[in-house]
């Protein structure tokens, strides 16, 4: 039986909303997981950093910018013990300057993904999924990435039918 693993990482705090900045106690990527996760049956984790960004987004961007620039692995607070036991991972992550954040690019590279099938889903405020599949497959040689989902951050709450279209898609709802 195939099993599956929604790897995620959400930032809270002080976000860009089509326009305007507006403070979330839970972060788009996570609104998103958590209807994920009414859909479908899966484990899930959550990609912290121990050292998280601040919590004022410009201040935020200029360090995401700042680690992109020097390809940056930002420690975790914890990780899976193993990623043996899941045929799927989906991997939901905002798009930070036209990519993934350097954490999860910490997360990929600290596993083996030969022949596991990555499912991207990325929110944005209008980027779109931006390089980052490009960028997934770089960090995890081997996995089979499939095409991802965008959202809308400030859409996520809404994403439920798209979202269970792309699991339909994929083979999971």
């Amino acid at each position: 039986m195939s099993k599956t693993l929604i790897a995620f990482f959400s930032r809270a705090d002080e976000n860009y909303f089509a326009g305007a900045m507006r403070y979330v106690k839970i972060g788009n990527t996570e609104v998103v997981c958590n209807l994920m996760k009414e859909m479908i049956d899966a484990d899930v984790f959550k990609i912290e950093m121990k050292n998280p960004y601040s919590p004022v987004y410009m201040t935020c961007i200029e360090e995401a910018k700042k680690d992109l620039r020097d390809k940056a692995r930002p420690e975790l607070v914890s990780y899976p013990e193993s990623i043996d036991g899941y045929d799927t991972i989906i991997l939901a992550y905002p798009n930070y300057w036209g990519t993934i954040p350097m954490a999860v690019a910490t997360f990929l590279e600290k596993y083996d993904f030969t022949g596991k099938t990555i499912l991207p889903l990325c929110t944005n405020e209008g980027s779109g999924m931006g390089g980052s599949e490009r960028t997934i497959k770089q960090c995890a040689p081997g996995a089979d990435v499939k095409n991802g989902l965008p959202v809308t951050g400030s859409n996520a709450a809404n994403s439920g039918s798209a979202v269970k279209r792309w699991l339909s898609a994929n083979g999971l709802a």
